[in-house]
């Protein structure tokens, strides 16, 4: 069991070192281990796929580890590593602060925020040294702000329009169903699983939608209807990651944590935005008041 556990650590670290997924080559490659006996290694000592490891790598995973148990320690060999340091030297920029912090809720992390008024209403962003970490929409900037201070109590939360001037005309943008001038950097926390239905979701273009059943057979796990809804729901950032792209099969719209209005009408500017033709993007309207559908519930 030792030499399996050293060879699972040896592959675990090579994919934090690459920051995800390594190429099932390269991991035989390391270890001396085919695939299906590597795969059968990580089951018995991490308890997952070499895959599946590898985005949770991408997307934090290391954060509910943390707060599924009392100690770093055990954190650390449920992760897969072999001691504490290694953890230490390989999470933490993953997860974007040290996994203490983490645990602690985000003590000592200092997330910049601002508000952005937009056509579907006031978006609050607010952005870590890694990029994104939530998106809200909403019509009170206050309750907002403090939807995402609850989530991470330690934290500091610094208002800084100036600094993320850049990040706010991109959310003004994607809310008028357009496209950022460039990408903007996300930092996602989450569990594998999220993590797979997230990078499914941004691989649906604009103006397009999918079904939760289609995302589900996209991501390899087409029984799993109802865990994909649950990762919609549970998306941190709205408009960057498109949850709103995704409807029931029978092309009614589904959920939408910020109301079925507000989708409704994303959803129609991105259509309008792809039938203008590529490089097209409308301009932001004024916002005009939300009615909700008939029969619809947020």
């Amino acid at each position: 069991m030792e030499h399996t556990r050293e060879r699972v650590v040896r592959a675990c670290r090579a994919m934090v070192e690459a920051g995800g997924p390594v190429p099932a080559a390269e991991l035989e490659r390391l270890t001396g281990r085919s695939a299906r006996q590597l795969t059968r290694d990580f089951a018995a000592v991490v308890g997952t796929s070499p895959r599946a490891f590898g985005l949770a790598v991408r997307s934090g995973e290391a954060r509910r580890l943390l707060r599924e148990h009392e100690q770093v320690t055990d954190a650390v060999f449920a992760a897969g590593f072999g001691s504490t340091r290694a953890f230490y030297e390989t999470t933490g920029p993953t997860l974007g602060m040290e996994p203490r912090q983490w645990a602690a809720g985000g003590t000592g992390q200092v997330l910049r925020w601002t508000a952005v008024t937009t056509e579907l209403g006031t978006v609050v962003a607010a952005a870590g040294d890694l990029g994104l970490a939530a998106v809200r929409i909403g019509d009170d900037v206050d309750a907002l702000v403090d939807e995402i201070a609850r989530e991470l109590p330690a934290a500091t939360l610094e208002r800084d329009d100036d600094g993320l001037a850049d990040l706010a005309d991109g959310l003004r943008r994607l809310a008028a169903g357009g496209s950022p001038r460039t990408e903007l950097p996300v930092d996602l926390h989450g569990t594998a699983f999220q993590a797979r239905v997230w990078d499914a979701l941004r691989r649906i273009p604009a103006g397009q939608t999918r079904s939760y059943t289609e995302v589900a057979a996209e991501i390899g796990a087409p029984t799993a209807v109802r865990a994909v809804a649950s990762a919609c729901a549970r998306n941190p950032v709205a408009l960057v990651i498109p949850c709103h792209r995704v409807i029931r099969g029978d092309g009614s719209m589904g959920g939408y944590r910020w109301g079925l209005a507000v989708k409704e009408r994303l959803l129609a500017r991105e259509r309008e935005r792809a039938a203008s033709g590529p490089g097209s993007s409308p301009p932001p309207r004024e916002p005009a008041p939300l009615r909700e559908p008939a029969g619809a519930t947020s």
